[in-house]
């Protein structure tokens, strides 16, 4: 089920969420970043209102709502409609493609996954952000999700692992992890520097980066 009609319905809402809370954005933000390639020509699957692409220099942004794009258009995104299994793009036309909490709300997360490597030039990476399931963030927002929440109960959360799987699935290797938020949910956020390529455990924010092979044909 396309969870794009409640996107469209609430992107108001769902942009808010960084302005209220500004230092968690900020954080997720720098953890991404470490992954992120300077320079070169990026998509961001499943971009939202642009609240990532825009900070981290991402040219290109996809995503189903048209509300959110109106918004990702504005902060100077330059934006395509589409679903993320089904990437209307030519294969390794991309450098880089970024996929923020995006499987989470995808009725297909190995399908984007693949595609997301498709449409990367070999060499290229596929970073993916999620908010890791074991973790006491993914705990809280699945509570929320049960509670009726209006995004959280359109989600469906991994674990780390997982993820890295679906992304070897699709023809990538795994070379870097970023974790932050090591503080749980509900005592005052802090500032802290991300954790590269150790425990993930614990962390609420984890990015990981998948490189296309280049010996492997990826159709």
């Amino acid at each position: 089920m396309s969870t794009a009609p409640i996107f469209d319905e609430l992107f108001d809402r769902y942009d808010a969420w960084y302005l209220r809370n500004r230092l968690l954005a900020e954080l997720e933000l720098r953890a991404a970043s470490r992954l992120v390639p300077r320079g070169g020509v990026g998509l961001e699957i499943g971009v939202g209102t642009g609240f990532f692409a825009s900070n981290l220099g991402v040219e290109l942004g996809l995503d189903p709502s048209e509300k959110m794009l109106w918004v990702a258009r504005r902060r100077g995104v330059e934006v395509v409609q589409g679903v993320g299994e089904l990437l209307p793009f030519r294969s390794c036309s991309v450098d880089y493609a970024l996929v923020v909490v995006t499987i989470c709300f995808d009725d297909g997360p190995q399908e984007l996954l693949r595609e997301a490597a498709r449409i990367v030039r070999r060499g290229g990476a596929v970073i993916a952000c999620i908010v890791p399931r074991e973790s006491p963030w993914g705990r809280r927002y699945a509570e929320e999700g049960r509670a009726g929440h209006p995004f959280y109960s359109a989600a469906r959360f991994f674990t780390v692992a997982e993820v890295e799987e679906m992304m070897r699935r699709a023809g990538l290797s795994i070379d870097r992890r970023i974790g932050v938020l090591s503080f749980p949910p509900g005592t005052p956020p802090r500032r802290e520097e991300p954790c590269e390529d150790g425990d993930m455990e614990g962390m609420g924010f984890v990015c990981v980066r998948g490189v296309k092979k280049p010996s492997k044909q990826i159709r």
